[in-house]
């Protein structure tokens, strides 16, 4: 008996490997990079319980506050230049990649420089604006570069399909960060800055040479055709991407600068916790979004629905068990000290499901470049939240930015729904994707759901009464949750 299942073992694993070895290479390298995703995100993760026990609540909180500005700061040093305009500009001069590339490089650098001589010409100014110190801020210049630098090159190797590379930078990098940074930490007295040296030091080391890398492959670091080009394209893209890094960062910011740094450490380890399930929505977004662009393209818009809805009950369950082990995952990942940060995520987790919405809308406006709808809607979502964020941290302390985040992107939702609604009435012969009623409904069982659930933090019993009623229900319809699978990955592939 014990022979015949190691031969069945030998016989799957040799099935699997020739499987994979047949796999065109445009299907590995978009698996390896969802696994690369998934593993430097979990060594994220795992980092967090140790720096949670090394910062007092103050410091984690400056530490955030410092990425909030950070996220801000690069939409205007970096102008996003390693986004889609990049990666767009990589197809269309293919016959000249590598000057395109290079030259790329040499604009970043030029703008990194010519904010750097701003900075240095008046430091004391934006060290008061910012309440950063100089290392901090000069930190946050360079910063800016590195992640221009991997974003450049990194976005070269998708779009060629070298994987490997990428894997492995990428868990290098996503290794000695937190490495780096807990001796840092541990050895400092200003552990705030020790940690933001940290992550510098290791990507200026390993960085720079892709930098290099690059400008020697292309041999150029000017080219005024390039460089209005990556300008022309991007620019009135900023008002969209400043939004956007608003509505994901405003309120931190915001929290320390209205109630103090402690209630913004205690913000964004909830932050932190539920935006971990957005893992899910990049995975699912990867899979199904060739699969829309496909029916889209096609004219076959009624398709979609098909696969949107069982995606959109994934991500609604998904984000339900967070809400239900909130409780739990805040004590593993921070000391008792965090405990009270339990009480933002469960709108926090509902604005991830939320995300996930709109960006099934947007679809439609990004294929058929209506830049315009995606800006108003993103620009709507932002002044909203620094509105709301400022009526009710005043009213109610930080645990009000949890709700005005998630009522924001269900705001932010039902803008991208009707500008979806304009397209595909222009476009699409007036056929809508999904049936709003459906939509609907699964959002409101969902937030019910949640909202069950966060009442029952105070009662233990009651809450893990509910969680197993919910696997008990799972292992009844698995049969059909199975199917359900089956189902999806059939069509996905029609």
């Amino acid at each position: 008996m014990l022979t015949v299942r190691k031969i069945k073992r030998k016989t799957m694993i040799r099935d699997i490997k020739d499987k994979y070895i047949r796999m065109p290479i445009q299907v590995k390298a978009s698996f390896w990079f969802l696994i690369c995703s998934f593993l430097q995100k979990g060594i994220s993760v795992i980092s967090t319980p140790i720096f949670t026990r090394l910062f007092t609540t103050e410091e984690y909180g400056r530490y955030n506050v410092f990425n909030s500005f950070l996220s801000i700061v690069t939409i205007f040093v970096s102008l996003s230049l390693a986004g889609g305009v990049y990666t767009q500009g990589i197809i269309k001069y293919e016959n000249n990649r590598l000057v395109y590339s290079s030259t790329m490089q040499g604009l970043s650098v030029c703008l990194v420089l010519m904010w750097i001589v701003v900075y240095v010409l008046f430091h004391d100014m934006w060290n008061r604006m910012f309440g950063l110190t100089t290392i901090q801020m000069m930190s946050m210049l360079l910063l800016i570069w590195t992640s221009s630098v991997f974003g450049f090159w990194a976005a070269e190797q998708q779009a060629l399909f070298k994987y490997k590379a990428l894997i492995v930078v990428t868990l290098v990098v996503s290794f000695l960060k937190p490495v780096v940074g807990i001796v840092f930490v541990m050895l400092a007295d200003d552990k705030v800055t020790a940690r933001i040296l940290g992550l510098l030091l290791v990507e200026l080391v390993i960085y720079t040479g892709l930098f290099f890398i690059q400008i020697k492959k292309g041999s150029k670091l000017f080219s005024k055709k390039y460089w209005m080009y990556a300008l022309g394209f991007n620019l009135p893209l900023i008002p969209h991407y400043l939004s956007q890094t608003i509505l994901n960062n405003a309120d931190r910011i915001m929290i320390e600068r209205m109630t103090g740094t402690s209630e913004a450490g205690l913000y964004s380890l909830a932050y932190s916790i539920a935006l971990i399930m957005t893992l899910f929505n990049t995975s699912l977004m990867r899979t199904i979004s060739p699969w829309i662009y496909r029916k889209i393209k096609e004219n076959r818009v009624g398709d979609i629905a098909s696969i949107v809805y069982p995606t959109l009950a994934a991500i609604a369950i998904v984000n339900l068990l967070l809400i239900a082990f909130a409780p739990e995952a805040v004590v593993i990942f921070a000391p008792i000290a965090y405990y009270d940060a339990v009480f933002v995520i469960p709108p926090v987790a509902m604005s991830v499901y939320f995300m996930y919405c709109y960006d099934l809308f947007a679809k439609f406006a990004f294929y058929y470049e209506k830049t315009n709808f995606i800006m108003t809607a993103s620009v709507i979502g932002a002044v909203l939240n620094i509105i709301m964020n400022y009526v009710f941290i005043n009213m109610y302390g930080y645990l009000a930015a949890g709700y005005t985040t998630l009522v924001c992107y269900i705001l932010y939702s039902i803008c991208h729904y009707f500008f979806m609604k304009k397209v595909c009435s222009r476009y699409c012969d007036g056929i809508e994707p999904y049936n709003l009623k459906k939509i609907v409904g699964i959002t409101i069982i969902f937030l019910i759901a949640g909202s069950i659930l966060f009442a029952t933090y105070e009662y233990p019993f009651i809450r893990f009464c509910l969680i197993g009623l919910f696997f008990a229900t799972i292992i009844f319809k698995k049969n059909m949750i199975v199917n359900m699978v089956k189902e999806f990955m059939i069509l996905k592939n029609i």
